[in-house]
């Protein structure tokens, strides 16, 4: 039995938003071909708060859709020091796309997401107001 206009419409539930690198390529790849700009920014995101949220809503705004690239907790432990992290990934993971602003989230493994970047081939890079340009990884891929 199809599914009702309604039904079609809700959004995603938070764990359909949650994405393999592979399935998230082709995500991206699908959005470009609609002429969608995507967006893509990373973190631990150990401890979500306002200053998260807002640049994660600042981040959508320069595009039609947003990835969020997730480190995983092997990768926030090398970059953190071993009490880190406090939540793990599938939790971060799970809260993050719980997010209206959130399309995707990927979590990836290396302690940058140049690797990830150069897969989804996204529009717009974004990074918090800490970060200069010379220290934003896949500047010159983007």
């Amino acid at each position: 039995m199809p599914r009702s206009r309604s039904a079609r419409s809700r959004p995603a539930r938070a764990k359909d938003k949650i994405l393999s690198r592979r399935a998230a390529t082709t995500a991206a790849a699908s959005a470009r071909r609609r002429g969608e700009r995507v967006v893509f920014t990373n973190g631990c995101f150990d401890l979500l708060h306002l200053g998260h949220v807002r640049s994660l809503e600042e981040a959508r705004s320069l595009g039609d859709r947003l990835i969020v690239g997730l480190n995983s907790d092997a990768s926030v432990r090398r970059l953190k020091g071993a009490r880190r992290p406090l939540v793990p990934a599938r939790q971060r993971a799970e809260v993050l796309a719980g997010l209206a602003c959130v399309d995707w989230v990927v979590v990836f493994g290396s302690d940058t997401p140049l690797a990830l970047i150069r897969a989804l081939r996204p529009a717009v890079l974004a990074k918090g107001g800490d970060w200069t340009l010379d220290e934003i990884v896949g500047r010159e891929d983007v």
